[in-house]
């Protein structure tokens, strides 16, 4: 078990992180939601009743959204686009070792690789393939859980529910995509930006601290 965890303890950590986060944005979202429903004369629902309501889907996915979008489009940007003197760039003139084909000899070789063909021609991207699906699956499920949280609000109110047609063009919608990509944007842009001038010492993310502010890479 020590080795188990020690060979593995930046994901178990990062998702235990995840678990704890998740589960007090649920907690809290809980009370907020009933408190909003108290306010308007309501009775407040029960907590397995919350975690099915249009509140809680729409909170989770719209992060869960920006979140994979931001990761790859950083996979595939970084495969072409280049920042001088950023860790999170590769080298501006040299190829590197990730530009190289894959070699099906090589020792321990993945299955994908061994097979070649079309399989090898989708695990080549398969990184990039998979976050974009998790994007568009965190997309349609915030979708759904913005949806279904307006229209709860509208019936509350007495208010005719809104079609699906209408509402993929609804400003509440987009402004709730909106607000967490330029965020996550931003973050990218902040540890390309502050790793040309800024170190960590002993993290993957950062140059040598001894390293020039010009040396591109890791």
């Amino acid at each position: 078990m020590k080795n188990f965890f020690r060979n593995n303890s930046l994901s178990i950590v990062f998702f235990l992180l995840f678990i704890a986060a998740w589960a007090a944005q649920a907690s809290t979202g809980f009370a907020n939601h009933n408190d909003d429903r108290k306010q308007d004369g309501q009775f407040p629902i029960s907590f397995s009743s919350y975690l099915q309501s249009g509140h809680f889907i729409q909170a989770t996915f719209e992060n869960w959204e920006s979140e994979f979008l931001q990761m790859a489009l950083f996979v595939v940007l970084t495969v072409s686009l280049r920042q001088k003197g950023s860790s999170e760039s590769k080298k501006l003139d040299e190829s590197e070792e990730v530009d190289r084909e894959p070699l099906p000899q090589r020792d321990g070789a993945p299955w994908a690789v061994r097979k070649g063909g079309w399989i090898l021609f989708l695990y080549k991207r398969s990184l990039s393939l998979v976050l974009f699906l998790l994007f568009l699956l965190s997309f349609a499920l915030h979708f759904y859980g913005s949806f279904k949280d307006e229209n709860e609000q509208l019936v509350n109110k007495g208010l005719p529910r809104e079609p699906v047609s209408s509402y993929i063009a609804d400003n509440r919608f987009w402004f709730e995509s909106f607000q967490n990509w330029q965020s996550e944007f931003l973050s990218v842009f902040a540890i390309v930006v502050l790793s040309i001038f800024l170190r960590q010492q002993s993290s993957p993310q950062s140059k040598p601290v001894d390293a020039p502010n010009d040396e591109t890479g890791e």
